[in-house]
């Protein structure tokens, strides 16, 4: 497939980007969703459309006095959704996306932090609202609907009326891009997360800088929560602004159907997504028998490739017709990936792009390119960007550190934190080690706060360890750290504790999960340098705990090995 390279788009607003958006791709699909997942056909909605509703709310919310207000939006990825994004920064106001699967209490401490003056949340969960109106003393919320009394539809009609009736405060408010514009409440995966300010210019020319560099498709199937930086800002302004189609999932349940019938050709995922989608491949070529069959195939192909000649969409048409039979490109981020699944996914015709980024950075920070990929890299660091390694060791590893117009304007009332988050020529710390090949690519070695530090002085990067055994038949999760012993440090040992796929341990006949995982421990242990040896197998029983982003929260594991 012949690479489409976008030139690089730049806008001063989200009101730039909306209303250029509909003006150049008038009647293409811009959303489009299933308002019950079995509705044999979805719901389109056009560029000109969005256009249209985003100014009628964005009309309303102004002549509710919400111009510069905090906004708060805790709902599932859906069209209301969307449109409460563009209008809340295409008027001026600030955005306040929430996790709608925290408890209401944390929703309402939270919301009273960000010192919200407007609520909009999903219906199905409008009892949490009644906290959050206590706890913020607001009189009146909008529920994320399209249609009825108090919903965000009712909004949208109500400022189209006000439109047609002559009220231009839409196109007359004045929008400041250095201003906050975006309040980021981070959950992360080691505890209470702090209110991230984002301002217009850092998410804006973020997604810009990206563009040159992704062969997107026309048309992708969005899976990840919105009230992250990563499935908000890279999903709908990067795609926005080149007219791309976004299909709203459904849900995970409904994806793999989703995928064939709306044939996406490029996805935005995180690796949980990729590892279940490499499993299911890899279990559906074994179920059928024809494991030699494809790794002589793929032999075969990438010989092929060498002398000039591709035919990876003919030899391996059945696996990516599970995709839709469109798929060529999948941008990821969020943890380190397996070489042996990017080499598959390349193999059978689909580049996996690595990238790496943050909340505080707007959020991407690197990215593999299309026509240059770097493997085991995430890829390049954005022309916006300075980025370089504070304190390398004698690997050239340390704290990899970050400053440009993506970098965040500071924690949100807090100073303390944001003084500790920044260096005083303005880097900022990003909590991650890594290191800067000499091509320039950027690689990543693990969490600052996830580090193994031996008595010895060595240092262990857990996700090095993690990412050797992602591939490995039968395990859906694992994480490596180090257990802390009653009897003193002298007995601490590095842990892997592996959460099964027991549905597939219980279809191939295996009965002891520990033996079956202890294997490839060993097998691990005999290979790596001695100070990495895993020293105890924990096997769970229930899935770890998880945010929203599926990523594993390691504050709330047990660490302990007596």
């Amino acid at each position: 497939m012949k690479d489409i390279i976008h030139a690089k788009v730049e806008y001063r607003t989200m009101r730039d980007l909306i209303e250029t958006a509909g003006e150049k791709y008038t009647d293409k699909p811009s959303f489009t969703f299933r308002v019950n997942p079995r509705d044999p056909e979805p719901t389109k909605k056009s560029y000109t459309e969005l256009r249209e509703d985003v100014r009628g709310l964005a009309t309303e919310l102004l002549s509710r006095g919400l111009g510069g207000k905090h906004i708060a939006v805790i709902g599932k990825h859906s069209y209301p959704w969307v449109l409460s994004y563009f209008a809340t920064l295409s008027s001026g106001s600030v955005l306040v996306p929430l996790d709608r699967d925290w408890a209401a209490e944390d929703l309402a401490t939270t919301a009273a932090k960000a010192e919200i003056d407007f609520l909009l949340i999903d219906p199905d969960i409008k009892d949490k609202a009644t906290a959050i109106m206590e706890a913020t003393g607001l009189s009146e919320y909008a529920t994320l609907a399209l249609d009825g009394e108090g919903s965000l539809g009712a909004l949208v009609a109500s400022g189209k009326e006000k439109l047609a009736a002559g009220d231009r405060s839409y196109f007359e408010r004045e929008i400041d891009p250095d201003a906050l514009s975006l309040l980021v409440f981070t959950s992360g995966t080691t505890g209470k997360g702090k209110g991230v300010m984002l301002t217009q210019t850092a998410i804006l020319q973020d997604l810009s800088d990206v563009i040159p560099f992704i062969n997107f498709g026309q048309k992708t199937v969005n899976v990840l929560p919105p009230h992250h930086t990563y499935g908000s800002s890279v999903t709908l302004l990067g795609h926005a602004s080149l007219g791309i189609e976004i299909y709203i999932s459904s849900g995970i349940r409904y994806i793999l159907r989703e995928l064939e019938t709306e044939k996406p050709g490029h996805l935005i995922l995180v690796p949980l997504y990729l590892e279940t989608f490499y499993r299911r491949i890899q279990s559906n070529i074994k179920a059928q028998g024809k494991e030699k069959l494809v790794a002589r195939m793929i032999r075969i192909s990438n010989a092929l490739r060498k002398v000039g000649i591709d035919l990876r969409r003919k030899f391996f048409g059945q696996i990516l017709k599970a995709f839709g039979g469109e798929l060529h490109t999948i941008i990821c981020g969020g943890a380190p990936i397996n070489h042996d699944m990017l080499d598959f996914f390349e193999a059978i015709g689909v580049r996996v792009l690595n990238g790496y980024g943050i909340t505080e950075c707007a959020p991407i920070v690197a990215v593999n390119h299309s026509r240059r990929t770097v493997s085991g890299s995430v890829g390049f660091p954005l022309s916006i960007n300075e980025v370089k390694i504070a304190d390398p060791n004698e690997n050239g590893e340390g704290e990899i550190l970050v400053r440009g117009c993506n970098v965040m304007m500071g924690y949100f009332k807090d100073e303390e934190a944001t003084r500790e988050a920044m260096t005083e020529d303005g880097f900022f710390r990003t909590g991650d080690y890594g290191k800067i090949g000499k091509n320039g690519a950027l690689f990543i070695t693990g969490r600052k706060k996830n580090l193994i530090i031996l008595s010895n002085g060595k240092n262990v990067y857990p996700e090095e360890i993690e990412s050797e055994f992602v591939t490995v038949p039968g395990l859906l999760d694992i994480i490596v750290y180090e257990g802390k012993s009653k009897r003193g440090s002298d007995y601490d040992a590095i842990v892997a504790e592996i959460y099964p796929d027991y549905d597939y341990l219980e279809k191939n006949g295996i009965t002891d999960a520990k033996a079956y995982f202890q294997k490839y421990i060993d097998e691990f242990n005999t290979t790596c340098v001695a100070y990495k040896k895993i020293g105890v197998l924990k096997v769970r029983t229930e899935d770890f705990p998880k945010n929203t982003l599926r990523k594993i929260m390691r504050f709330k594991l047990d660490m302990s090995i007596d």
